[in-house]
């Protein structure tokens, strides 16, 4: 089949062309990711540079974003801590500038909470409050900031989509999970109220849980898990970027705003 591919045109405006069967090309989408050195965030800069996407990505040590960029010197790494406030409006604006603009979102930056994990009557008000900074006021934050940027992508045509990454424990009340399951659960349906808000304007947002994966938070917090019976970040990556080729043929189902996400996405 051959599919629509994503090019901008010279004044801007997103313009459908033929790229063959095997693929959609991303050439020219404008992609942050926070939590990028690392793990899923790290993957997803490799996928969609690899796509031909422009990259922005956020994490808070700045060696690692150093060498990330190194690694993959057409993207541009903004070091920047999501949980706190100070840091929003810069993250954003050097986002925008980076960019010239923006057109996907990707929240990935997360946190535990304790560690190791805790039942919640031991979990210590501090790590749970870290848990929410990282996992759900974070996230709307840079959210807000950059609402004018997204909203001036769809205004123009392009594609205008934010993409929060959940988990299954945002649903199951894993014992042990609670700080962790709980802001996942806040950042899941304020992603459903955000898409609802939002798509008069033409932004629309979604929370995907991309499975377990071998990760280090994974590795932090079952540290006696075998890493090769979970899922690869680069898999899961490859997955989420199907999704986002899905959205960019305007293929976004309303029941799939928060599911596993999957290769046939």
């Amino acid at each position: 089949m051959t599919r629509l591919a994503f090019q901008p045109s010279l004044d801007g405006q997103s313009q459908p062309s033929h790229d063959g069967p095997s693929r959609l090309s991303l050439d020219g989408l404008r992609v942050a990711v926070t939590g990028g050195t690392s793990g899923l965030g790290l993957a997803l800069v490799e996928a969609l540079d690899g796509h031909g996407a422009h990259v922005a990505f956020v994490a808070r040590r700045e060696k690692l974003v150093t060498e990330v960029a190194s690694r993959h010197p057409n993207t541009h790494g903004i070091v920047g801590d999501v949980s706190r406030k100070e840091d929003t409006h810069r993250i954003a604006m050097r986002i925008a500038a980076a960019l010239d603009g923006l057109d996907v979102l990707i929240n990935n930056a997360s946190s535990l909470g304790p560690v190791p994990l805790a039942l919640l009557a031991d979990t210590d008000c501090e790590d749970l409050e870290e848990a929410l900074a990282t996992n759900v006021v974070g996230p709307f934050r840079l959210t807000k900031a950059l609402l004018g940027a997204l909203a001036a992508a769809a205004r123009e045509g392009r594609p205008a989509l934010v993409i929060n990454v959940s988990s299954d424990a945002a649903v199951t009340p894993y014992s042990g999970w609670g700080a962790y399951g709980a802001s996942k659960a806040a950042l899941l349906h304020m992603s459903r109220i955000w898409d609802a808000e939002l798509e008069r304007h033409g932004v629309r947002v979604v929370a995907l849980d991309p499975g377990d994966m071998d990760t280090p938070l994974h590795a932090a917090a079952v540290p006696e898990a075998d890493p090769t019976t979970l899922k690869r970040p680069a898999d899961a990556a490859a997955e989420i970027v199907a999704r986002i080729e899905a959205f960019l043929r305007h293929e976004t189902p309303h029941e799939a705003r928060h599911e596993a996400v999957t290769a046939s996405a």
